[in-house]
C-alpha cells in the first residue's frame, strides 16, 4: 500500500484486510518517514502503547491538500497549525501529506486512525526540510520524543530521504532482512511484522 492514508477509510480498511485474507495474500505497508515504526508497533504488540502524536512541519508549498485550508498563506507568516485531531480526520484532508501518520496508525492498531494524533503546521522557515516529530506514550511517565529533519526541497510533497526509507522498507521485506518498519496483515484482526 503506496499510499497508506487511504487505510483511514474504515470500508477500504476492512475490504483490503478481508481481501487479504480470502486470497491467503499480505498487504506491505512501507514505514516511509517514520522513525520508530517497530518500537511503536511492538509496544502495542504488548499493551504498553498509551498514546501516540505525531506533528508534521513543512513549508505551504509543500502541502497538498483538499479543500481551502492553505489558500492564503504568504511568504514570511512564520508558523501556523492548519490541524490537530485525529489521523482518521487528518488524511481526508492532506492525504498526499501524512502517510507517515497512516503508517503509525497501522503499527498502533489498538488506537488506530481515531485514536493515533496528528498535527500539521505550515512554516514559511522550513525551506530546506521538513520535520516529523514523534511522541509515544507508555505506562508510568514512559515518553520517547523523536524529531527527524528530512531534506526537502520548496515544493515537495516528500522530503528526499523518504523515497529511500519506502523502497528499503519492501526491499528489506523482500530479501527477509527487518529493517524497516512494515506491517503484514494476514488476518483480518491481526498486524505481525
Amino acid at each position: 500500500v503506496g499510499s497508506p492514508s487511504a487505510l483511514s477509510d474504515p470500508d477500504l480498511n476492512q475490504k483490503l484486510r478481508q481481501a487479504s485474507l480470502h486470497h491467503g495474500r499480505t498487504l506491505y505497508i512501507p514505514s516511509g518517514a517514520l522513525w520508530g515504526g517497530q518500537d511503536i508497533q511492538r509496544m502495542n504488540d504488548t499493551g504498553t502503547l498509551k498514546a501516540l502524536f505525531i506533528r508534521m512541519s513543512k513549508h505551504p508549498s509543500c502541502f497538498r491538500l483538499t479543500g481551502d485550508i492553505l489558500n492564503d498563506w504568504t511568504e514570511g507568516e512564520g508558523r501556523r497549525v492548519l490541524f490537530r485531531g485525529s489521523v482518521a480526520d487528518l488524511c481526508p484532508l492532506a492525504p498526499n501529506n501524512v502517510n507517515t501518520m497512516a503508517a503509525a496508525a497501522v503499527a498502533a492498531e489498538t488506537l488506530g486512525f481515531t485514536g493515533v494524533q496528528g498535527e500539521i503546521v505550515s512554516d514559511t522557515a522550513l525551506k530546506d526540510f521538513h520535520v516529523v516529530e514523534v511522541e509515544v506514550t507508555g505506562p508510568d511517565g514512559f515518553l520517547v520524543h523523536t524529531v527527524r529533519r528530512n531534506p526537502a526541497k520548496l515544493g515537495a510533497v516528500t522530503g528526499s530521504a523518504t523515497y529511500n526509507s519506502f523502497w528499503n522498507s519492501l526491499l528489506s521485506e523482500c530479501c527477509v532482512v527487518s529493517i524497516s518498519f512494515i506491517t503484514l496483515w494476514d488476518t483480518p484482526t491481526q498486524c505481525t511484522s
